[in-house]
């Protein structure tokens, strides 16, 4: 028997989460399909939870807008729905001549961006606000700050339930068709069963391009690779209050530093490119930290940082290739009416996460 649905989102991360409750709240009958027995397990489970502003990003792009107005959005999102947070401030640091040069670039493109409250500060100004850094010069983001992102993914629930949205778990899209009136889903797992949508969004992370060639008829699915990145926990007093981070490498932000709400600093991710799922902590990538580290904070003690926890960024360029742009795919890209699919959603994804819910919102209308 086939059931019908008005919308499908599939995905219960953060972003899938964001779109179920925009949708909902908007009167759309919805129904999350998750694969696994819980909500956000995946990409949005193994981050920093850092809240961006949004000044690295190409003036223009999905990532650039989507971050900005994201921020935005999370400011009042999170006070007003009681979701821990804290805007601690970041300074991107620069600590030879060429990376002040870019720093100069980044505040550029912050500007042009609309990031607020950027600014360029010197390497005593910079010292005297973190008195164990060491630095040229560096911009100080005064938006940055941690969120609790499993306590914001509830909020999202609970949002989207309480205005009829349903959650399936242990729901996994096994195939899919496309036809005019929608989209014919068939899930596995305990429960199987036939769902037809008249609007489906793919919002599935890691198994994103995987889905999409699932779904027969779908076309113009983008290339896959996964990047890995390792993080290592400080042990002993917490040098910074603010967050730290160096001034950015090609596939990711380098080896910086943040704090969880609890005050535990961690350092990474690095980038470590893999074929295959793995979420077991590099040791031999920790050398490569104490280097990296010290070059903004010189007391780092030898034998302080133990592995933490590892992720991976669902990248659709691979190693040595120049960065790429969210990819939110409608109609006129995949040829499906109804159905907005979405690639390559790493980092700023957590912060875009309810401006990205009202871009789809708007694509599905």
């Amino acid at each position: 028997m086939t059931e019908t649905v008005e919308c499908a989102v599939i995905g219960a991360g953060v972003v899938g989460l964001a779109i179920a409750s925009t949708l909902a709240r908007s009167g759309h009958e919805v129904v999350i399909l998750e694969a696994a027995s819980a909500i956000g397990t995946g990409v949005s489970s193994r981050n920093s939870e850092v809240i961006h502003a949004g000044m690295y990003y190409a003036a223009g792009s999905l990532k650039a807008k989507l971050c900005v107005k994201g921020n935005q959005l999370l400011r009042d999102y999170l006070p007003a729905h009681g979701v821990p947070h804290n805007f601690t401030g970041k300074l991107i640091v620069a600590t030879t001549e060429e990376e002040e040069a870019q720093l100069q670039v980044i505040l550029e493109k912050g500007r042009i961006n609309g990031v607020d409250g950027l600014t360029l500060i010197s390497g005593a100004e910079a010292m005297a606000l973190e008195p164990e850094l060491s630095c040229r010069a560096a911009l100080l983001s005064p938006h940055t700050g941690i969120l609790d992102t499993h306590g914001y993914m509830l909020s999202l629930l609970g949002e989207a339930e309480d205005h009829g949205a349903m959650l399936a778990l242990n729901s996994p899209v096994q195939s899919g068709e496309t036809g005019p009136e929608g989209v014919t889903l068939t899930t596995g797992g305990l429960e199987p069963m036939t769902l037809k949508a008249k609007r489906v969004v793919i919002a599935s992370g890691l198994g994103a391009q995987t889905l999409g060639h699932a779904i027969a008829g779908l076309k113009a699915v983008p290339p896959f690779h996964l990047c890995k990145g390792n993080y290592f926990l400080l042990s002993g007093r917490q040098p910074f209050k603010r967050l730290v981070y160096p001034t950015p490498v090609q596939a990711g932000l380098g080896v910086h530093y943040t704090l969880d709400l609890g005050g535990q600093g961690r350092f990474g991710p690095d980038v470590e490119w893999i074929t295959a799922e793995d979420y077991e902590v590099n040791l031999k990538r920790g050398e490569v930290f104490y280097d990296a580290i010290r070059r903004y904070w010189p007391g780092l003690a030898e034998g302080a940082l133990r592995p933490g926890y590892a992720g991976i960024r669902p990248k659709i360029q691979g190693p040595n290739e120049a960065a790429v742009d969210f990819v939110i795919q409608g109609e006129a890209e995949h040829g499906q009416p109804g159905l907005v699919a979405l690639y390559g959603i790493e980092s700023p994804g957590l912060t875009s996460s309810l401006a990205i819910a009202e871009h789809v919102a708007e694509m599905l209308s």
